[in-house]
């Protein structure tokens, strides 16, 4: 069955499509866009997250897969990490241009829930 009508998530969808089309270089995979959540969940939660809680997360592969992942998004901008209290553990933030990154995604959201 064909629809016509095209649901809020198939336009949600484009219009992320063309978020990343306006910064090609800074597209990410589905673990960096995973980790990258869960960074800016614990975040808005006010919840410290360590370097450590990140890359023994076995559900999106290996540690040296989601360290090497973590590297690319501060190297992307969109984390840094600084040294907690304890100085051999590092803290995993996310930078102005990651939650930029989700304020764009919210607008998307909410203009494809406006216009179904």
């Amino acid at each position: 069955m064909l629809y016509t009508k095209s649901s809020s998530y198939i336009k949600f969808l484009n219009l992320i499509d063309a978020l990343d089309r306006i910064n090609p270089g800074k597209k990410l995979d589905c673990i960096e866009e995973s980790l990258l959540n869960k960074i800016v969940s614990c975040a808005h939660a006010k919840q410290a997250i360590l370097v450590g809680d990140l890359i023994s997360i076995s559900d999106l592969g290996s540690q040296a897969t989601l360290h090497g992942r973590l590297k690319n998004l501060s190297a992307l901008g969109y984390i840094k990490m600084a040294a907690n209290a304890d100085r051999r553990k590092k803290e995993v933030l996310p930078t102005k241009a990651a939650l930029k990154r989700y304020e764009d995604i919210s607008k998307c959201l909410e203009k494809a829930a406006k216009a179904a």
